[in-house]
């Protein structure tokens, strides 16, 4: 399986994400500028955290203009997998692919810490490796967390069972309805606030980010040995 770690200017997540695949997995990974143009040699493509282009505007948004942005489009639409964490999910939602907003953390504070996530929905290619309403703990790193959607929109989330992780025993930063991370409705884009590859190692007190990792890379090659 090939990983694409995609970078933009400002990006400053990336070579955690690209340690986890390389090092954890054992699997082929590199790193893509904002440039290219096309992403079709790659089955997973990695939208890491930071704050791309200073977050100038709205966290995202200059990203979500570069010419990289269409070739993971183009991936999302053909049902590649697309992972968005922290920053990487602010820019999914820019380009249309996931619902909803982030807003500003409801403290108007930058918050970063480990924080208790509950598994809603563990019938995903990410969260396989999860039990479902497993309680897991990932750090957050974010001062615009705040996810925010229209009430007909979050009731299609429930009703697709789109919403895949939300926050217990504290909400960090005012999401609606507890939201840490969804899917689109097809189910191959994920976006999340939580840092899961950052939570691989027991030297960083948790182990419980890499399950995500796990379930995309045993999923993608069930499917792949099914088609064979």
């Amino acid at each position: 399986m090939k990983f694409a770690v995609v970078v933009f200017p400002g990006t400053s997540c990336e070579v955690d994400t690209y340690n986890v695949i390389k090092n954890k997995l054992n699997e082929n990974v590199e790193f893509v500028s904002h440039t290219s143009e096309s992403l079709d040699k790659f089955d997973a493509i990695l939208l890491p955290g930071g704050a791309s282009y200073g977050d100038a505007v709205r966290p995202g948004a200059i990203a979500n203009m570069q010419p990289v942005m269409k070739a993971v489009k183009k991936a999302a639409e053909s049902g590649k997998l697309i992972l968005g964490i922290g920053n990487g999910f602010q820019i999914l939602l820019e380009a249309g692919l996931l619902p909803g907003a982030l807003l500003k953390n409801k403290t108007l504070k930058f918050v970063c810490k480990p924080t208790l996530l509950k598994v809603e929905n563990n019938d995903t290619v990410y969260t396989s490796a999860y039990e479902k309403g497993e309680q897991i703990t990932i750090p957050i790193a974010h001062g615009k967390g705040n996810y925010f959607c229209e009430e007909a929109t979050l009731e299609q989330l429930k009703a697709n069972n789109q919403i895949i992780f939300t926050y217990t025993s504290e909400n960090p930063n005012g999401s609606i309805e507890n939201i840490a991370g969804i899917t689109n409705k097809q189910g191959n884009v994920l976006g999340m606030m939580p840092h899961p590859e950052r939570a691989v190692d027991t030297l960083f007190a948790s182990i419980d980010g890499l399950k995500i990792f796990q379930s995309i890379v045993r999923n993608w090659r069930e499917s792949h040995a099914t088609n064979a």
